[in-house]
């Protein structure tokens, strides 16, 4: 029976249907069966978007891929910045001694470096030589945009002046307070002969007075005679650098030669001559005379001492000492030239001193060890004249030596 309103193909379609299902029921065998499901809402969702399918998985794809790299992106910069790279190590067996200290610790002038950089201030000043007299004069004019030294954000400057070629002659400017622009105008005076004028350097120190604690260097300036021409009457501004360190105080040096006789046992010491003495007196000069020490076993053994030359500081001697030391003992025996000033009120200072032996060092072994390699051969050579202290504290002096205990 067909059911109201259909057509006869609809009819038809549904009797074989069921004809089937029959069938199949009768058989045992399965038959699907088709649902009208209503399809999700993802699914809908898809459906109302008017592109093919490939489109959208092409589309799905290439959004994944971004989302991915940048996820990783992310990953990387979170890691990179909590991680540490790891340390490389370094073998400094392979590395040579300089290169070593290069790793460990940075040069000193690139530390101080930085403390060059901050302004100092400048310093104003005039030079005149007089030919004739063989005199320096300094004047002091003033200084500008100098450097706070005190809490207040003042200082209390004054200038030392010194020739680096007598340094025991000082002069000091009076002290300003509270300024950083102090006006000196303050003319000091150094006898200075001409010949010794290019082997000069002129400094200028500016200091910050303390009273109570030690006074702080604020800058130097230093200026190499040579490097100027005092034909004429200077007078310049010049930029404050940072004070350079304690610099060794120029003694002199002396000449002398060297000469032994392993058979006769007899040492010559020929004191020739000396230059550049340190001056000394007051009127720029120095009195000088030379004495020859003998050191057996760090004792004194023998002495000997040349005249005075006075007012020189490039005396000539050319006066010459022989000692008798037996050939088994000269492995043992140190000599000590010493450079003294004469005075004849007070007691004699002394100038510098050198000592040759086997435990000596530099150009003392050298020409110690020329000597003995050359037997009867005198060998002259000029020395540098350092700290008696220095000297001193080197040679390690015992209490003295009696002769009589000695062979001669």
């Amino acid at each position: 029976m067909l059911p109201l309103g259909c057509h006869p193909s609809v009819a038809m379609a549904v009797a074989a249907r069921k004809g089937r299902v029959t069938a199949s029921l009768l058989s045992g065998s399965p038959v699907a069966i088709a649902t009208t499901a209503q399809p999700g809402f993802l699914g809908g969702w898809l459906s109302r978007i008017p592109l093919p399918k490939w489109a959208l998985i092409a589309v799905a794809v290439a959004v994944a891929v971004l989302l991915l790299l940048f996820l990783i992106c992310i990953a990387r910069c979170c890691c990179g910045k909590k991680k540490p790279k790891k340390k490389e190590r370094i073998s400094l067996h392979a590395v040579s001694g300089s290169s070593t200290a290069c790793l460990v610790q940075p040069e000193m002038d690139d530390l101080e470096q930085g403390v060059e950089q901050t302004g100092r201030g400048r310093l104003q000043y005039s030079l005149e030589y007089n030919f004739r007299a063989q005199e320096l004069k300094v004047g002091v004019k003033q200084a500008a945009e100098l450097k706070a030294m005190d809490s207040g954000g003042t200082s209390d400057p004054y200038v030392i002046v010194y020739l680096t070629s007598d340094m025991k002659k000082k002069y000091e400017t009076k002290v300003y307070r509270k300024t950083l622009n102090p006006v000196f105008n303050e003319c000091f005076t150094f006898q200075v002969p001409q010949a010794e004028v290019p082997e000069s350097t002129l400094v200028m120190q500016i200091y910050d007075f303390n009273r109570f604690a030690k006074h702080d260097i604020i800058g130097e300036v230093r200026l190499p005679l040579a490097s100027v021409s005092l034909q004429h009457v200077i007078e310049q501004w010049s930029d404050l650098v940072a004070a350079s360190k304690v610099e060794e105080e120029q003694l002199g040096e002396i000449c002398f030669s060297l000469r032994y006789v392993p058979s006769t046992g007899k040492l010559t010491v020929l004191i020739l001559e000396a230059k550049k003495l340190k001056r000394m007196d007051s009127h720029g000069l120095s009195d000088p005379f030379v004495k020859v020490h003998l050191i057996l076993n760090r004792k004194k053994w023998k002495k000997k001492t040349t005249s005075v030359k006075k007012n020189t500081l490039s005396p000539y001697f050319n006066e010459v000492f022989v000692f008798e030391v037996p050939f088994n003992q000269i492995q043992n025996v140190d000599v000590v030239i010493s450079v003294w000033d004469h005075d004849k009120v007070t007691k004699n200072e002394p100038i510098g001193k050198l000592f040759l032996g086997c435990r000596a060092t530099g150009n003392q072994l050298r020409h110690w060890s020329d000597m003995l390699s050359n037997p009867r051969r005198p060998l002259a050579q000029w020395h540098s004249l350092q700290p008696p202290d220095v000297v001193d504290k080197a040679l390690g002096l015992k209490s003295h030596l009696k002769l009589s205990l000695l062979p001669r």
